[in-house]
């Protein structure tokens, strides 16, 4: 899975169950990427 930091936004990609940290800045705040979904909604 991968992961951004908050901080610099690095794509973080390994992340250990115990230490979650950016490798390049060390910040502790890391949002999951989502990939772009599309919907489509009905209009009535």
């Amino acid at each position: 899975m991968a992961y951004k930091c908050a901080k610099c936004g690095t794509e973080v990609t390994n992340v250990s169950e115990g230490l979650v940290r950016c490798p390049s800045c060390g910040h502790r705040i890391l949002y999951k990427t989502r990939e772009p979904i599309s919907k489509t909604i009905k209009a009535e």
